[in-house]
């Protein structure tokens, strides 16, 4: 009787030395030494301003609340300006998340400028954005519409594309032998695969467009961010401490909303 083979033994993964974690430690301390000069930021000053920050949370506090019936038509145009803003950006996200994907769109001399350009887009902030908009457009939440669709558009647009390059090829393929067109394939065979992830990532952006919009109005683009502007500039804290705790509970209910429909949509 021959004696069984005996199986391979798989070496255990060496733990790293301590002095890798000496090292490790060594370096981040030096990158948060040399930030922190750069920047010339000191704890010295931290400790130093200490004493305003406490000032400043007592001047807010308490918040006057019957400021609160000021802001609600603002806070409304906040949400409005953030669900059209990401509604534009997701349907502009859609032709260019088909063309940053290299599975779905075969040729380099296509997909490479198309991702160059979403990515030049995704380095502008929104509140830059913003100002750009006012600058063409004037005062008003138009700017603020435009600034969040484009923020969407490049937020959106990247999450799916790399979404799209996951796909399972196989449907591809029988839409392909049985000579389906482009739209065929993208309607029959990459959008089922995809939908819930999209709308994930639509419901996703909705909720950071709504913080983005709340500051918008600094730049002049609408939303409640005048009012922060208005109060911060009087030294109103109580007022402005209004205003940051009516956002808090609208971005929370947004979140939890959001949340729920992802789950479900996953």
């Amino acid at each position: 009787m021959n004696a069984k083979p005996s199986l391979p033994i798989h070496a255990r993964p060496k733990a790293p030395s301590r002095l890798k974690h000496g090292l490790t430690v060594v370096i981040i301390l030096l990158l948060l030494w040399g930030s922190a000069v750069q920047t010339e930021s000191t704890i010295g000053e931290l400790v130093a301003g200490i004493p305003n920050m406490l000032d400043l949370l007592r001047e807010m506090f308490p918040p006057k609340w019957s400021y609160i019936n000021n802001i609600t038509d603002a806070m409304l145009e906040t949400i409005r300006m953030a669900l059209v803003g990401t509604t534009l950006g997701a349907l502009g996200a859609i032709p260019v998340a088909l063309l940053c994907a290299s599975n779905l769109t075969r040729s380099g001399w296509i997909y490479y400028p198309v991702r160059f350009l979403l990515n030049l887009v995704r380095t502008i902030p929104d509140l830059l954005l913003a100002a750009l908009f006012v600058a063409i457009f004037g005062l008003g939440p138009l700017p603020g519409i435009f600034a969040l669709a484009v923020f969407s558009m490049g937020l959106i647009a990247k999450l799916t594309y790399e979404a799209l390059e996951t796909i399972d090829h196989g449907p591809l393929e029988a839409m392909t032998s049985v000579g389906a067109n482009p739209l065929q394939r993208i309607s029959y065979a990459v959008i089922p695969q995809i939908q819930a992830h999209f709308a994930s990532y639509v419901l996703y952006t909705f909720e950071i467009n709504v913080r983005a919009a709340a500051i918008l109005g600094l730049v002049g683009a609408g939303g409640i961010g005048h009012y922060y502007e208005v109060t911060l500039g009087f030294l109103e804290y109580d007022k402005t401490s209004v205003i940051i705790i009516f956002t808090l509970a609208i971005v929370l209910v947004i979140d939890y909303v959001s949340m729920k429909l992802r789950e479900k949509l996953l």
